[in-house]
């Protein structure tokens, strides 16, 4: 059986979601496939800059219905005992992608758009039309598709995009915890060959969520080992797992993260969210970015169908002109973040300098984060 849309859609994460939402509420005809049933957890830092409420609330969605924790202070500390705390210009919010990405979804739900569980194996484009093919033999028919697939997939490799032959070094967990832990502050704490985002989301849960050189995980026998052998040599990390108490049954893990340069568009498929590059974690505010793509990507495919777009050609043009307008130096300072904070010299350096002139930090935060996205419609 074909099925036929205005958008298709590929992947149900934050940034497909909300893309979804965006586009129904204009009028078009949606399919959304996910893989994944909801609700279900990922490895993710789970902090969300406040610059997406102005977006939410365009969207209808009351972020307030899930109990976030709201934060407005930034920590970071160093394995040599150093710390430095300041203020987050805009603020932000703790929610977990297992509560967030099921609300949204539910909300898809309610408006009756259609979201099929299933594994697209193959996209096409053939004069003007997306030809998209799943595991089950589904076949889908659509003027557009959306690639919000996330950080690595089979199309990738199909698609022949040059980062998927990269091997990456990286390696993320993440759990959640019970324990004692600030409701306003999100923390980066170093450690050798990594970097630690400590926040609260909501039911004051802890997310606890770190990304390390693999090369130096290896050397241990399991998680556990290695957080006690290698985390636990910064103080201020060792005090937060020996005074809480993990809620999973296990730390939930992810490897071969490409955060290399990523096209926005390949084959005519517009990608959004981590498909078009991923951000550090706990660096670059990822969670934000990615429900800004899914705005900026929205609002061209409505002028695209309006006509004020005249051709597939130009769309694409200003599609991946936007996209580096918005997120490109993101990439590129969360990449020199993430590089420095790796190191324990460097960590060192860079809290000594901003230490003694605090300034250089909000200067970071600044080139981190985005400014509220005001919806002018």
């Amino acid at each position: 059986m074909d099925f036929k849309s205005d958008v298709l859609i590929v992947g149900g994460g934050l940034a497909g979601l909300t893309a979804a939402l965006h586009l129904h509420k204009a009028g078009l005809k949606i399919i959304l496939i996910e893989k994944s049933s909801y609700p279900h957890h990922k490895v993710c830092g789970e902090y969300v800059s406040n610059e997406v409420l102005p977006y939410f609330e365009w969207l209808n969605i009351d972020i307030n219905k899930l109990y976030p924790t709201h934060i407005n202070r930034l920590q970071l500390t160093t394995v040599s005992g150093k710390s430095i705390s300041v203020n987050l210009p805009l603020g932000g919010f703790g929610i977990s992608r297992y509560e967030l990405d099921n609300f949204l979804y539910q909300q898809l739900l309610e408006k009756g758009i259609e979201i099929i569980e299933d594994t697209v194996n193959e996209i096409t484009f053939d004069n003007g039309t997306f030809l998209v093919n799943t595991l089950t033999g589904k076949k889908f028919i659509s003027k557009q598709v959306i690639g919000a697939y996330g950080k690595r997939s089979t199309i990738d490799v199909k698609l022949d995009r040059p980062f998927i032959k990269e091997k990456s070094p990286y390696l993320a967990v993440k759990a959640h915890y019970k324990g004692n832990f600030p409701d306003d502050l999100v923390a980066v704490h170093n450690f050798n060959g990594g970097y630690c985002g400590v926040s609260k989301v909501e039911n004051q849960h802890i997310n606890i969520c770190y990304l390390a050189n693999y090369a130096t995980f290896k050397a241990y026998k399991n998680i556990e080992t290695y957080q006690q052998k290698v985390l636990h040599r910064n103080k201020h990390l060792a005090e937060i797992f020996e005074n809480s108490e993990i809620i999973f049954e296990a730390p939930l893990t992810i490897s071969q993260l490409a955060f290399g340069a990523k096209t926005a568009v390949a084959d005519h498929i517009l990608f959004i969210g981590d498909t078009a590059g991923l951000i550090h974690p706990l660096c670059g505010n990822g969670m934000a970015m990615a429900i800004h793509s899914a705005k900026i990507c929205s609002e061209l495919l409505l002028q695209f169908f309006d006509g004020i777009i005249f051709s597939r050609t130009e769309l694409e043009k200003k599609y991946t002109t936007l996209w580096n307008e918005q997120f490109r130096s993101r990439l590129k300072m969360g990449s020199i973040l993430s590089s420095i904070l790796r190191k324990d010299k460097l960590t060192d350096m860079l809290l000594t300098s901003v230490i003694k002139i605090p300034f250089f930090l909000q200067q970071i935060i600044k080139k981190t984060h985005g400014k509220p996205l005001i919806f002018d419609k």
